[in-house]
């Protein structure tokens, strides 16, 4: 197994910024993404979530970082079934195992996670959560109480931003544990004492399950609006040297689809990633773009800039250096077009392996370490993005 060093001296302590997306069952790449950086020492200042990401996101944050891997390991065995001999099977066989499994959670849900609920909605009365969703997710309640520690949250040693979509006015905003002392934040995040209704709010996705309604408002899964909680970084962007992990779950490369089965797996993936890498571009062209202003204006006269004192500060000043390490989960050939559903344990389980294993190739190649930045796209580059296809890492400093 190859070497992998810590953070090195010359990155000077990068704010470490942890981006977990959306994706039900494929939230297990997550749990092998994070070990593998614990295990070479980045331990994210920040966790962003949205849907099984702000589960995972709670479990990273709510727990010591000595527990942290074992808490997100008893969340996915919890909320599977003892079916590890599917782990004999392949090819055909194996398709049909998985299929199986999703049935399973389509007729009878998944254990400690959500269960059908008796009365269809469409017989239940109206404005009840029967009469909204098709599955009640009161056992992730308790689940979530056993295995986050909401103190240790709310005690703010990691920052942790939930996102959720407010039903009524269809916003995109963001639960947030920011301490009193800098309550001060943009207008999309909201900051409060995190519980458990925030996380399920942030996974309660319309129609399977009904949305949560918190100090009065209803809100349903951050996926609706954006499947990447990047936004959140955005609108609160720390200063200095900043490093994000977005831990990507949908591939927006493929093979052509040959069948029904493959059609609907394909148009699903390139539905939520490509919004995901569009978003990413966006916002890395948008950075960059503030960088180059900020740095003109340093040139310019003092009477000329006297003369910009009408823009707002932002646009003359920019102070931070970002790294966005773009990793993308690329699924088995086994796959079927229902796996954010199915939660099969040899799925969950080799999903993590791929997310440990994709993490730790990343790792060994560390394109944002300083020297190799600046030769892959420069010394002065603001926001660069790392994407990672295949286990090769492309960069880029997008500016138009």
């Amino acid at each position: 197994m190859a070497h992998i060093e810590t953070i090195p001296q010359d990155d000077a302590s990068p704010v470490i910024v942890l981006l977990l997306q959306g994706g039900g069952a494929l939230g297990a790449y997550q749990v092998g993404a994070y070990q593998a950086l614990a295990e070479a020492g980045y331990l994210p200042d920040w966790v962003a979530g949205i849907s099984i990401g702000a589960i995972t996101a709670a479990l990273i944050v709510g727990n010591s970082p000595a527990d942290r891997v074992d808490k997100l390991d008893a969340f996915f065995h919890e909320v599977s079934r003892p079916d590890g001999w599917g782990a004999l099977l392949s090819g055909d066989l194996l398709r049909l195992f998985h299929l199986g499994s999703f049935a399973e959670a389509l007729l009878f849900g998944q254990p400690h996670f959500f269960r059908p609920r008796i009365l269809n909605p469409y017989l239940a009365s109206a404005g009840t959560p029967a009469a909204t969703s098709f599955y009640d997710t009161t056992p992730l309640r308790a689940t979530l109480e056993r295995l986050v520690d909401f103190d240790r949250i709310n005690a703010q040693p990691v920052r942790l931003s939930l996102g959720v979509t407010h039903v009524t006015s269809g916003a995109l905003l963001f639960f947030d544990n920011t301490p009193p002392a800098r309550r001060r934040l943009p207008s999309t995040f909201i900051a409060t004492r995190l519980g458990p209704k925030h996380i399920m709010a942030s996974g309660a996705l319309p129609p399977s399950f009904a949305a949560t309604r918190i100090d009065g408002e209803l809100y349903w899964d951050g996926g609706c609006v954006s499947n990447t909680p990047l936004q959140a970084v955005v609108d609160d962007e720390p200063a200095g040297r900043v490093l994000v992990f977005a831990i990507d779950l949908w591939a927006p490369r493929g093979p052509e689809p040959q069948t029904i089965d493959a059609v609907l797996w394909r148009q699903k993936q390139i539905q939520y990633a490509s919004r995901t890498t569009n978003h990413i571009e966006a916002v890395a062209q948008q950075q960059n773009l503030r960088a180059a202003l900020s740095q003109l204006a340093t040139q310019l006269p003092t009477a000329t800039r006297a003369g910009l004192a009408g823009l707002p500060a932002p646009a003359l000043e920019y102070h931070t250096q970002m790294d966005i390490v773009h990793l993308v989960y690329h699924p088995a050939p086994e796959e079927i077009a229902q796996s954010d559903a199915e939660f099969s344990r040899p799925s969950l389980a080799a999903r993590r392996a791929a997310g440990y294993t994709e993490m730790r190739q990343v790792l060994e190649q560390a394109p944002w370490r300083r020297d190799e930045r600046a030769a892959r796209v420069g010394p002065q580059a603001g926001t660069v993005v790392h994407r990672v296809e295949g286990g090769q890492i492309s960069s880029r400093a997008p500016i138009g």
